[in-house]
This record gives structure tokens, sequence and C-alpha cells, in this order.
């Protein structure tokens, strides 16, 4: 039963596609000309308007991945802070699970900051 709507609606789609493109207008596809309503590609971009844009969309991502890098090293040295004074609070004898949780994060963070700013 699903198969069948399936077909049904398949072809009706295919009698529709080939019923706007018969006659002339088929003719006049394939010279590039376009009709009211169709949606064209521009082919008459300004190049310097792209440009420009472009500048613009990377000036955008710059200054979002230099406040990711800044608010990541903030946190980092919140954690390293944190870090020093859970160390300093523990003796030889004893090692604290959350002392090396915060190692792994803070591990995790520097090496998420060193690969943003390798790219």
């Amino acid at each position: 039963m699903r198969v069948l709507r399936l077909g049904v609606i398949g072809a009706v789609l295919m009698v529709g596609v080939s019923g706007r493109v018969s006659g002339g207008q088929l003719q006049q596809i394939q010279q590039g000309q376009h009709f009211p309503g169709q949606v064209r590609e521009p082919d008459d971009v300004n190049p310097n308007i792209d440009q420009h844009r472009l500048e613009q969309q990377e000036s955008i991502r710059s200054t979002e991945r230099q406040k990711r890098l800044v608010a990541d090293t903030d946190k980092l040295l919140a954690l390293a802070t944190d870090l020093k004074q859970q160390v300093d609070k523990t003796n030889k004898n004893i090692l604290s699970v959350d002392v090396i949780k915060k190692a792994d994060e803070i591990e995790k963070l520097a090496h998420s900051v060193k690969e943003r700013m390798k790219g």
C-alpha cells in the first residue's frame, strides 16, 4: 500500500514536471532564459561585494575565536589556581580524587585552547 502510494506520487510529480517543461519552455530553459517567480542563481554578482562579505565574516569569526580563547584561558587560570589550593591542603600521603579530576579538566581545556590557537 505504501509502495503504491509512493509510486502514484512519483508519477504525478513526473507528469507535472514534464508538463512545465514542454514545447517552447524547454527551448527557453536551454537558452538560459528565466520565468517569473523562478529563483535565479546570480551570475552577475559583484566580486568586490562577495570579497567584502567574506572579509567581514572572517573578521567576525576571528573576533569570536579571540573571545572564546580569552574566556577559556580565564577558566584555565581559575582551574589551575583552584588546583594549587587543593594540592596545598593535601600532604604526601593523601591524594584527592577531586585533584585528579581537576587536573584532567585542566589538561583537556589546555589542549582545546592549544588546538584553537593553531587553527
